[in-house]
């Protein structure tokens, strides 16, 4: 079945089997076409968020010289194409939003979300035109050679509209205080698997995230001082949940369109998650000791707020 045929089928049923279902009672979609945004992690206690989803298999090794391929042209923090030795080809993004990009998407893949391979290296050496330099930290994404991009979903054009998973991503944005959402930060992966190809939807580049949200201007970066102050859930009217959230102006989203159950329903998966994962998420991206603690603090607050919200 061909792409614009899926997404008319899956469509059409989601849109008929939704017209008149109350927020709290959200569609559902057949196991292997939600799985393309979302699957139960049914071994979340379990899961590693420092090595990641690969395990680390193929984590670049710092000690490796690796040979430069172009410039990052997009985004608003510098970086490079790299190959490492073995042929892997890297996507590094340096900067302030080089450790957070770890570990949200850690924590984003832990629930159950699909996410790239990506890690911290806090230093490497950079071969370009002859010339080795000793580089500062970033975040390296492997760009596998089977997998390519075919285009890009957005909040309020996708086939998982109105499903309670899609609504969760959504809150879990929320959570980190994620200011940066818009399509071109979803990626829709393919990746060719014998005679079938494998689709992703996904959402990347969370760097604007643990800082503060702020409308029609950029919010803050990994800045504790404003995440441990931001509010989370302002109030409930009737089955609507009112965020402080102030991030995502420059596409619509689903701020007004999240229900208590949702929240209630993200937050239970995160609240399956201990304290050390969580610490395990940022030290992964190079994150202090105390600044994990901080931060895996104000994240349990919330999570725990989550877990009350629309309660008497």
């Amino acid at each position: 079945m061909n792409r614009l045929i899926r997404h008319t089928v899956i469509g059409a049923g989601l849109c008929a089997a939704t017209l008149s279902c109350a927020l709290n009672n959200r569609p559902s979609l057949p196991p292997a076409a939600m799985a393309e945004l979302w699957s139960e992690p049914a071994d979340l206690a379990q899961r590693d968020l420092f090595n990641g989803p690969d395990g680390a298999v193929r984590a670049p090794n710092p000690r490796d010289e690796l040979a430069f391929k172009k410039l990052k042209t997009s985004g608003s923090n510098p970086g490079y194409d790299v190959e490492d030795a073995q042929g892997n080809e890297w996507s590094v993004k340096l900067g302030v939003e080089a450790r957070i990009e770890v570990t949200v998407s850690r924590i984003v893949w832990a629930i159950g979300y699909h996410q790239p391979d990506i890690y911290y290296v806090p230093a490497w050496t950079l071969v370009r035109d002859g010339q080795k330099t000793i580089e500062p930290p970033g975040r390296f994404r492997l760009e596998p050679k089977r997998t390519k991009k075919d285009g890009h979903w957005s909040w309020r054009d996708n086939p998982f509209l109105h499903t309670r998973p899609v609504a969760g991503l959504f809150v879990m944005m929320v959570i980190v205080n994620n200011w940066d959402l818009k399509s071109a930060q979803n990626p829709i992966m393919e990746t060719e698997s014998g005679d079938s190809t494998i689709r992703r939807y996904m959402v990347r580049d969370l760097g604007a995230s643990f800082g503060k949200s702020e409308w029609m201007r950029s919010g803050t970066k990994d800045d504790p001082d404003a995440f441990d102050a931001e509010p989370f859930i302002v109030s409930v009217e009737g089955n609507r949940v009112r965020f402080h959230y102030q991030g995502g102006w420059r596409e619509p989203h689903l701020i007004n369109s999240i229900a208590p159950d949702d929240v209630r329903w993200v937050c239970e998966l995160l609240a399956r998650l201990s304290p050390a994962q969580l610490s395990d998420a940022f030290r992964a991206g190079g994150f202090t000791a105390a600044e994990s603690e901080r931060y895996v603090r104000r994240l349990r607050e919330k999570i725990a707020d989550g877990l009350r919200v629309g309660s008497n």
